[in-house]
């Protein structure tokens, strides 16, 4: 038994899985504060407003990166010990993330009137408020920017360091802002959190300016602008689409039940990120890395069902217990005005396990630049949430939304499994092969 147990703490996904257990458990406990300050100060209404803001906010910020990330993590990764294809790649993307966000910033600031009608309506008017993001985008990107690289080179502690001193700041600015203006105090609050992080990051990234000093315009590469175009396309349609969606589904709620309700799935969805964000970044600290230095289906097959016995069973557990305290949750993060909440659980937690059981999988697509696997299955997958949304809410209410939800991830591990069938489950043959 011993042995077992010291083979399993010697794996390096336990080892990180562990680190970030620590992280999570503070991010959750910021989130549960933060969540009871906008129940008790702004309730359902006001929930539903900062879950647009929130989503439009996620759209805005992945034009400023321009979904680079996935691919900084892939190139520093292959080429922290190549100086000239390391200074290559991230000199390429700084000048392009650098054009994109002044551009994005400019069009969020004169046209904030246009955008304020979009997010909300012509009751609320918050056009100051998205011209202070427009200031603040500038400060998000170069923090994904230096996110990327530290993540590329496998720092995890170093960004799980970052992780938890940028929540405890955060949680501090929002409780304030909250207390102090309400609704107005969370929007701001969202502004201005992403901004502070950034001042974190480039303290701890400090100790990479021997390879961020290679950051030259004499080493912009058009052959780099090619190679991450791929990686762009693809996380930008996740990160704007999906919000997007993500939005039109919450003012479809407003607009045919009530903006209460549209609170309620606001409430349910922000329960739903707090449990998830353990798989979710480990996925993004190991998984991808790890899939962007393999290269053949034995290796493949065995970190996915690695993470399925190890990470899985865990989480399929927490997700029990969620569910059974799903009452004492909800008076515990929201307030007692929130309770309707509780009949959105079952459907919930059961999409949200069949979306990690494909996602694991389906990291791969970024890892080797599968994009037209990977544009094909999301496209469906969206077109499938929102229409069987539309369809569900008609008939089952608000309930209707998360029920969609599980529905729309059925069908997308269907997918999943059908790509990557004979990778998981075929016959390994006597010689390896390579993935491409």
């Amino acid at each position: 038994m011993k042995k077992i147990l010291s083979n399993i703490k010697n794996r390096t996904l336990f080892k990180i899985a562990s680190l970030n257990s620590v992280s999570i458990v503070i991010k959750i406990m910021t989130g549960f504060l933060t969540s009871k300050a906008i129940a008790i100060f702004i309730g359902p209404s006001g929930m539903a407003l900062v879950g647009n803001f929130r989503n439009f906010i996620t759209s805005a910020q992945a034009f400023t990166s321009l979904g680079f990330s996935n691919g900084i993590v892939k190139y520093v990764s292959e080429f922290k010990n190549n100086l000239l294809e390391l200074s290559k790649a991230i000199s390429t993307v700084f000048y392009l993330i650098l054009g994109a966000t002044f551009l994005v910033s400019f069009i969020c600031f004169f046209n904030a009137t246009y955008f304020n009608a979009l997010i909300f309506d012509e009751l609320h008017d918050y056009t100051v408020i998205i011209k202070l993001l427009a200031l603040a985008l500038p400060f998000y990107a170069a923090n994904i920017f230096l996110l990327s690289i530290i993540n590329g080179f496998g720092k995890f502690k170093t960004i799980l360091h970052i992780s938890i001193i940028g929540q405890i700041i955060g949680t501090i600015i929002t409780l304030l802002l909250i207390w102090k203006s309400n609704l107005n105090g969370a929007l701001i609050a969202m502004v201005l959190s992403e901004s502070v992080v950034f001042f974190i990051t480039f303290f701890y990234a400090f100790h990479l300016r021997s390879n961020i000093k290679w950051i030259g315009f004499k080493n912009f590469d058009i052959g780099y602008v090619k190679k991450m175009s791929s990686f762009s396309i693809m996380a930008l349609f996740s990160a704007t689409v999906l919000p997007l969606v993500a939005l039109a589904i919450r003012n479809y709620i407003i607009d045919t039940i009530s903006i209460d309700d549209a609170g309620y799935w606001e409430a349910m969805t922000r329960i739903s990120n707090y449990y998830l964000m353990f798989v979710s970044t480990l996925l993004s600290l190991y998984i991808l890395p790890r899939f962007a230095e393999i290269h053949t289906v034995k290796a493949f097959r065995n970190e996915v069902f690695n993470f399925y016995k190890l990470i899985i069973p865990i989480f399929a557990f927490g997700l029990l217990l969620v569910y059974l305290l799903r009452s004492f949750i909800i008076s515990i993060v929201f307030t007692d005005e929130f309770q309707p909440v509780e009949n959105l659980f079952v459907w919930q937690l059961l999409g949200d396990f069949v979306k990690v059981l494909s996602l694991v999988i389906s990291y791969q697509f970024l890892a080797k630049k599968m994009f037209w696997h990977y544009m094909i299955t999301e496209v469906i997958s969206v077109v499938v949430l929102y229409f069987s949304s539309i369809y569900l809410i008609d008939k089952f209410g608000v309930k209707g939304a998360t029920m969609a939800h599980l529905f729309n991830y059925v069908i997308y591990y269907l997918l999943i499994l059908g790509i990557f069938y004979k990778p998981l489950f075929g016959k390994l043959p006597k010689d390896e092969i390579e993935l491409t």
